[in-house]
């Protein structure tokens, strides 16, 4: 949730596509082949499906995906498929416009779900849903939410509210565990069936619903971190990349690439960002620092 008088940074400090396009060219022969576009929210950048053509294009690359709030989607669906974008994840917290107003400070929920919509009509096969579970703010969405998903044919995921908001207001009383949220799900639906795990490192521990009508998931990285199976990078608008969500050092990749280094740079700069990633966040911990960026600085 984005504080109120947030301040873009100047076009200059963000790396072009171009510079995105060789970062990863460089990075793919270290192992890394699935890519995901966040934000901020990336649909506010003009011309996006032509850095998804760009990506797409590189050797290597197997997946791409993009993570939005959904309230451009609508007038973009067709051109991202179009230009190879394979997967979407959309935020949709909640189906009553009171709720999302206090979520996202903004109106727009007809806006999501148009986006959603168009969508699936551009063709898109796979598309998430990621819901942010606060307790004492969406405990009651969580089976309309399920049953939006379920009557769509779309996956579902409910990711536990974590210490990155931007007033860094977070406490632990604000935590709706997952299996809080299992717990609900199997109340009006009946135990639910764990999927097979596809690939060690993904966040979210995914089930089948009993009736063989759709899949939930669930990401709980405050009440069962994953740390120990996290393989992801980030890489800033600005050109730094990041080990860790939580992480409060980045490497600067951006200087690299403006400064005359060689892909070799880049790639060791990675592997130095990688060799100092924490064992853990540390969630809970009392020496535990909340990062200066959140989560709409970063990317999910």
């Amino acid at each position: 949730m984005p504080a109120e008088g947030v301040v873009f940074r100047p076009r200059e400090e963000l790396l072009t596509f171009e510079e995105i396009e060789r970062f990863v060219r460089a990075l793919v022969p270290l192992g890394i082949d699935k890519l995901r576009l966040t934000g901020g929210e990336p649909l506010v950048r003009a011309d996006l499906p032509t850095l998804v053509e760009l990506l797409s294009a590189i050797p290597g690359v197997r997946d791409i995906a993009l993570t939005t709030n959904g309230m451009l989607l609508d007038e973009q669906a067709a051109a991202l498929k179009q230009a190879g974008l394979r997967r979407l994840n959309i935020s949709l917290d909640t189906l009553r416009e009171e709720v999302f107003e206090r979520i996202t400070r903004r109106q727009g929920l007809d806006r999501v779900l148009a986006g959603i919509a168009a969508a699936q009509d551009a063709g898109f096969e796979e598309i998430r849903l990621n819901a942010v579970a606060i307790r004492g703010l969406t405990e009651e969405e969580i089976i309309p939410l399920a049953e939006f998903a379920r009557e769509r044919g779309l996956e579902l995921r409910f990711i536990e509210f974590m210490p990155l908001d931007a007033e860094h207001h977070w406490s632990n009383d604000q935590l709706l565990t997952g299996a809080d949220i299992r717990r609900v799900v199997e109340g009006r639906w009946g135990p639910l069936i764990p999927a097979p795990r596809s690939n060690p490192s993904q966040p979210a521990v995914d089930y089948h619903f009993a009736d063989g009508r759709g899949s939930i998931g669930l990401i709980n990285p405050v009440s069962e971190p994953f740390c120990g199976d996290c393989n992801r990078l980030r890489l800033t608008a600005e050109g730094q990349v990041r080990n860790c969500l939580f992480s409060t050092v980045e490497w600067d990749a951006r200087r690299v690439l403006r400064g005359g280094g060689r892909d070799d740079d880049l790639r060791a700069l990675v592997r130095e960002s990688v060799a100092a990633k924490a064992a853990a966040h540390g969630i809970g911990q009392s020496d535990f620092h909340q990062p200066e960026r959140a989560m709409y600085q970063i990317g999910g």
